[in-house]
């Protein structure tokens, strides 16, 4: 595990502790499977769909300088960091070469986006759709969501083994987020599950926790800004 990875695994440890204090206090815990399908509740808004496809190829091509011009003066970086574009940019090393800014927000982007509304704020579209879309009786520590339309579930850590079933576009248990290949040679993650009673495993990139990184926007008069991008889009 490099540096970048250790320090996203350090901020998802931050975010579950804010989401246990706040935004999903006191949740039960629910161990089932439920769908959970993808929006975009802003497409029909031609303003957002040519800024996110902007933002979409800045990102593709790490054009930092688009990026900081569509960053709100005042955006959140975390409820003990100072707001601003400063801060941002230092927490987020955008200046470095490694930088995991630019794998994590393309990420969220290509998931779909819905509209989160807090007791603090005005509502803002957040991306991915999993934050805001989140059902609320589904302890968001123990469960996760499929975001491919059809996965296979395997009966071990890799393709080779069997598959025990397929889901898609739901939420589901999970026991362990990061599990190595049983093959040495792979680099390919997996994510351990509970389907029907027995351990199944799913590949990383088609499955999403409520509690990783999210991109809040809003439309403000000078256009579509970012307001916050951080675990489970920080409050």
């Amino acid at each position: 595990m490099n540096a970048d990875e250790r320090r996203l695994k350090a901020t998802r440890l931050v975010a579950v502790s804010l989401l246990v204090a706040g935004f999903w206090a006191a949740l039960p815990v629910a161990a089932q499977v439920r769908p959970l399908a993808p929006v975009d509740e802003a497409a029909k808004d031609g303003t957002w769909t040519t800024f996110r496809a902007a933002l979409v190829a800045a990102v593709e091509k790490r054009d930092l300088e688009h990026v900081l011009a569509v960053l709100d003066p005042d955006v959140r970086n975390g409820s003990d960091s100072p707001r601003g574009i400063e801060e941002f940019r230092t927490q987020w090393h955008l200046d470095a070469a490694d930088s995991p800014f630019w794998g994590e927000l393309g990420k969220a982007l290509a998931l779909g986006s819905a509209w989160l509304e807090r007791d603090n704020r005005p509502r803002e579209l957040c991306a991915p759709f999993v934050l805001a879309k989140w059902p609320r009786d589904m302890d968001p520590l123990d469960n996760g969501v499929v975001v491919a339309r059809v996965a296979p579930v395997k009966a071990g850590p890799t393709v080779k083994s069997a598959t025990i079933g397929t889901l898609g576009y739901a939420v589901v248990p999970v026991t362990d987020w990061e599990v190595d290949d049983s093959e040495a040679a792979s680099r390919q993650k997996w994510v351990k599950i509970r389907l029907r009673g027995r351990d199944g495993f799913i590949a990383e990139e088609q499955m999403r926790s409520p509690i990783e990184h999210a991109a809040c926007f809003a439309k403000t008069p000078a256009g579509w800004r970012l307001m916050v991008f951080g675990p489970a889009g920080r409050d």
